[in-house]
């Protein structure tokens, strides 16, 4: 059965954050853990870390970690309906979409969005398309998608964040 969920996890966003890497909304596990790419098969964190080459152990990590390296994160779904039990990009229906001319407003730095996925820009896109911000789609880092070797994406996240940091 499908139920109403509203986006209640806080953007990790700096003054000076350059970048900002939209997911479409948190999973299950995020909500749980009140921060993003919480489930432990995720491979968001692991990349990042190889990146940056850091420890990232704790949400204090996360966080200082986004800060260092001038990078926000957030979602491109304030609010949508989907089955209780499954976080599926699949699964969500009656979107709506974060207030982005207003967020890239208060935070003229970011230049660029890097999208975690299709579902991501497609729900960006819905509203805010024509933004003049670059977009860069990237493949999913959820353990839902494995058609695409951890060592591949990796490289992929790197090379959009060094030519937009």
């Amino acid at each position: 059965m499908q139920s109403l969920h509203f986006h209640t996890i806080a953007p990790v966003i700096f003054d000076d954050s350059k970048v900002l890497i939209l997911g479409s909304f948190p999973s299950i596990k995020s909500f749980e853990e009140g921060f993003y790419y919480a489930h432990p098969r995720n491979q968001f964190w692991p990349i990042l870390g190889q990146i940056f080459n850091a420890d990232i152990q704790t949400k204090d990590d996360k966080i200082a970690l986004c800060k260092k390296h001038k990078i926000a994160l957030f979602d491109s779904a304030a609010s949508l309906q989907r089955d209780a039990n499954n976080s599926s990009d699949t699964n969500l229906k009656n979107i709506e979409v974060n207030d982005f001319e207003k967020l890239l407003t208060e935070y003229p730095n970011i230049k660029t969005i890097l999208f975690t996925g299709k579902k991501a820009q497609q729900i960006f896109d819905k509203k805010y398309k024509d933004l003049p911000v670059k977009k860069i789609l990237l493949p999913s880092t959820s353990p839902a998608y494995a058609s695409i070797k951890f060592e591949e994406k990796l490289e992929k996240y790197k090379e959009a964040l060094e030519e937009n940091l």
